[in-house]
């Protein structure tokens, strides 16, 4: 086949993607599960600028690991306080500087000028100068600007406390000015801050917007928005979110990372549109997480050679069950089946049902397995068994120290 015909043949093989875009880092939706506190949060504390503009600078500190919702919120929120305040004949402007980007005070003002498209001959001005002109500017034609710096705790450590002091504490030298600059920090957690001054690390610190991991539940509420949105009808499953949901939702092990989790979702779906496939499956969402966390491979890679036979042939049980199966998850009573069938193919006496219980949390200990206690609509309640990784090549690496360790165990 030529090159040519290689190209058009992927571009025109039908996708289960009818919007890719929307599982994309930048996009932000309509809506915004699982943060509406937060929103709420934050309408509260800059109502002032609708209310009564002019009248105080406000500044918030939103605190959070990373993928909690802490720059897709700011967003949001900017959004629908810019549109509020445009139907109440307010000029509010929302401006989100990434200070990774932007990582020296010129940089922020300079973005912050740029946003505003002031044409201002920036070589020879210092950031106060520009920032003046700024003001200026905004004192002309009547406007507001809520600025968020993103990766706050980034700009701390590059630009140190004399610039951060200079953006928040600006109206204490003009407090007779009208207050048009309102900031919002977006950072991981405090201890960046420590490098402030007291009172400055006091101003920035007085009200905190606290963002917490996300619990499966939410993240399978989050992905259920973006996959109707990304994905046409039918080409993946409720079991496929809850599966994604369960490998990152905080209350599961996992760090409670939306953007991880939509990566996965993201990933899984091109997987299954290279191989042609019309649905998204679990093992599309195994090599996804593969290759995204690399080192979640190596680590359960590296972890196998410390096993024990027994180990090891429960271990083949999990996946044998779970390659048989449709489901993300498979029963502690069918994978000790299976685990007594292979003792009889390999001619082993099996362990009994206390033992095998213990190698299963041996294994989700040493982070090669994923389990949980079932919910309700099973009979009784019975540990459910995951692997987050690719069954095929897996299995492989296991049937080499099986046989290994049966060898081994022959010669002594």
């Amino acid at each position: 086949m030529s090159i040519n015909n290689i190209v058009e043949s992927v571009i025109n093989r039908v996708s289960v993607f009818k919007n890719r875009s929307v599982l994309d880092r930048s996009y932000i939706p309509d809506n915004l599960p699982h943060r509406e506190n937060q929103l709420a949060m934050l309408a509260e504390l800059f109502k002032p600028i609708i209310t009564s503009p002019g009248t105080v600078s406000i500044t918030a500190l939103l605190i959070g690991d990373v993928g909690v919702g802490k720059t897709v919120t700011s967003y949001v929120f900017g959004r629908e306080l810019t549109k509020i305040a445009e139907r109440k004949g307010i000029k509010l402007k929302y401006v989100h500087v990434n200070c990774h980007s932007a990582r020296t005070l010129y940089g922020v003002v300079q973005s912050i000028a740029a946003s505003f498209s002031l044409t201002i001959p920036f070589r020879g001005l210092s950031p106060r100068e520009m920032m003046l002109i700024i003001l200026n500017h905004m004192k002309k034609n009547d406007m507001y600007a809520l600025i968020a710096l993103d990766e706050f705790g980034y700009f701390v450590r590059v630009a140190g406390n004399d610039a951060i002091y200079f953006l928040v504490r600006l109206y204490d030298e003009y407090p007779e000015a009208e207050k048009r600059l309102h900031y919002i920090f977006i950072t991981r957690n405090l201890d960046v801050l420590g490098i402030l001054d007291p009172a400055t690390e006091s101003y920035i610190t007085k009200h905190i917007i606290k963002f917490e991991p996300y619990k499966a539940s939410e993240l399978f509420d989050i992905l259920k928005q973006r996959r109707d949105l990304a994905f046409y009808e039918n080409t993946v499953d409720d079991g496929i979110l809850k599966f994604i949901a369960d490998v990152e939702g905080y209350d599961r092990g996992g760090k409670g990372n939306a953007r991880a989790a939509i990566e996965i979702l993201l990933r899984a779906g091109i997987a299954a549109d290279y191989e042609g496939s019309q649905k998204v499956f679990l093992e599309h969402v195994r090599k996804a997480i593969g290759e995204i966390n690399e080192e979640l491979l190596v680590e359960i890679s590296d972890n196998l050679q410390f096993l024990q036979l027994h180990e090891l042939i429960v271990l083949k049980a999990i996946v044998r069950r779970l390659k048989k199966s449709s489901e993300a998850y498979v029963k502690m009573g069918d994978v000790e089946e299976e685990y007594r069938y292979l003792c009889q193919l390999y001619n082993i006496k099996p362990r009994k049902h206390t033992q095998v219980y213990e190698y299963v949390r041996t294994l989700k200990n040493m982070g090669i397995i994923n389990s949980r206690t079932s919910s309700k609509g099973l009979r009784g309640r019975t540990t459910l068994i995951s692997l987050p990784i690719p069954l095929e090549p897996f299995e492989k690496r296991i049937d080499e120290l099986i046989d290994k360790r049966v060898l081994e165990e022959a010669s002594t």
